[in-house]
């Protein structure tokens, strides 16, 4: 299925960036082959039976804690979420003691958001079993950014030589960097627009567009990524007003028509509906925003399998 010189096993997953075109190749077919586990009559496998999960959010999570979890109890592990609130981190324990306290449990994997960059990093220097960065801060968030290149692939678009617009938060959002980093690597055109405040001021060292007008990154696009505003972590002033935002900077039905017909549109969730995207683009016909959350599942279980197992058993599913 893949080149046999091609491994994940054992490997951090931290970010896109240090994947080669290769590997991210490898987890992608793997998602295919995994997304066939979860339409089938039975979903429970046995891939990773005697294997144990830890899933360690420090942040707030439905749709990727949710689906790491299924994705490890699909391929037969055990998976234990904790959540610092429940923690020992409320009474004051630091980061490098609850990852070795998680450790010494042997664990085969721990699955980490922290809101500090560089936090799945830090983890993995410090740490024997496999980290996979479910989200550090603003930095990265490689399941999402796998998850959004399976989708475009299943509805038949190669993303080399693609027109992808990225619209909104840029400063704040790990989503933007992990697919700038995505989809750069495999080829495609990236175009951001948002508010000045809130695009990086050297982002386009990253090999993208930066445009003041969203209207000019739509126009044309195969891809419309629509970020969430992040309000938890954003200071004020950076926009005038929520109203203002959606006025001047929201995806609507009319600046939608500016894009090709088949557009795919695209939010990492959860939404801010009339903010940064409009009820009636979030439900339109181009919207894969649930198809996003059903193949996070199926990326998330490609991850787990290639870095516990190596892919072992992959080639055997029908």
């Amino acid at each position: 299925m893949a080149n046999a010189n091609v491994s994940l096993l054992g490997r951090d997953i931290l970010d896109i960036e240090s994947l080669s075109v290769e590997e991210i190749e490898l987890v992608l077919k793997t998602a295919k082959q995994m997304k066939k586990i979860m339409k089938s009559g039975m979903k429970k496998v046995d891939f990773l039976k005697g294997k144990s999960i830890i899933n360690l959010f420090y942040e707030p999570s439905t749709r990727t804690r949710t689906s790491f979890e299924l994705a490890g109890k699909y391929l037969g592990a055990d998976v234990v979420n904790i959540t610092t609130s429940n923690s020992s981190v409320v009474k004051g324990e630091c980061l490098r003691d609850t990852i070795l306290t998680v450790q010494s449990m042997a664990c085969d994997a721990i699955v980490m958001r922290h809101p500090i960059e560089g936090a799945a990093v830090y983890a993995a220097q410090v740490a024997d079993p496999v980290i996979i960065n479910a989200g550090d801060g603003a930095h990265a968030h490689p399941s999402q950014g796998f998850l959004d290149m399976f989708t475009l692939r299943e509805q038949g678009k190669d993303l080399k030589g693609l027109k992808m617009a990225i619209l909104g938060d840029i400063l704040y959002s790990r989503v933007a960097r992990t697919n700038i980093a995505a989809w750069t690597k495999m080829g495609a055109e990236v175009h951001l627009a948002g508010p000045m405040t809130l695009i990086p001021h050297d982002i386009e060292a990253l090999g993208v567009k930066v445009h003041k007008r969203i209207e000019d990154a739509i126009e044309g696009a195969d891809v419309i990524d629509v970020l969430r505003i992040q309000l938890e972590r954003q200071k004020s002033g950076l926009f005038p007003s929520p109203r203002e935002y959606a006025r001047i900077f929201g995806l609507n039905e009319d600046r939608l028509k500016l894009a090709k017909p088949d557009v795919t549109v695209l939010h990492p969730g959860p939404m801010n509906r009339g903010l940064e995207i409009s009820w009636e683009v979030g439900y339109c016909d181009n919207a894969a925003i649930r198809t996003e959350v059903q193949n996070g599942v199926a990326c998330r279980m490609a991850l787990l399998l290639l870095t516990l197992t190596g892919g072992k058993y992959v080639e055997n599913i029908d």
